[in-house]
């Protein structure tokens, strides 16, 4: 006997979806972007229409990971990378101390106010990586970090592009234990 297949609840029509039209056969930095661009679209639609609650619901003992972790861990990353070591700012971290390590996932708690400063910080990070990269033309623009280690422009788009990747597979499977929807 075969179990029948689940119908997979997507979450937009094709011709609804905001990562499609944007540009294709572009050079190394359009690319680049687009491709980010895309990526922090998902995590967008994967937290789309969720509660509070919902948002801050954990994956499985003993991982403390939810979408609200993820929207707020991708704040932080982005502020990492853009902030502090492209631009150079001395940026705290916005929800660890320095040394200490996810508190972005252990402070996603089912509170309304939490999520709205949660998409405010993820937003507020977002915009200045834009306005930074609207500026990088030169991908292979080496800066030192505090660290003494050097990097590129180029491979920060590519680490965070990956980035957003691997956890945009997390969401995955964090929203589809939520409501059951999945794909896109």
């Amino acid at each position: 006997m075969t179990t029948p297949k689940k119908k997979i609840d997507m979450f937009l029509p094709e011709e609804q979806d905001p990562r499609e039209g944007g540009p294709s056969l572009g050079d190394e930095r359009a690319t680049y972007v687009e491709y980010l661009r895309c990526q922090r679209l998902t995590l967008e639609l994967k937290c789309a229409g969720l509660d509070a609650e919902q948002l801050a619901r954990r994956s499985v003992e003993p991982s403390s990971m939810s979408l609200l972790g993820l929207v707020r861990h991708m704040a932080e990353v982005e502020r990492a990378w853009f902030r502090r070591v492209l631009s150079g700012q001395d940026a705290p971290r916005r929800y660890s101390p320095e040394g200490e390590f996810d508190h972005d996932f252990d402070g996603a708690v089912a509170d309304p106010a939490v999520v709205t400063e949660a998409w405010a910080a993820w937003r507020d990070e977002v915009a200045f990586a834009e306005q930074y990269l609207s500026h990088a033309t030169d991908m292979a623009a080496v800066v030192t970090d505090r660290h003494g280690n050097q990097v590129s422009v180029r491979e920060v788009l590519v680490h965070m592009v990956e980035e957003y990747a691997r956890h945009n597979g997390h969401a995955d499977f964090l929203r589809e234990r939520i409501d059951g929807r999945a794909g896109q």
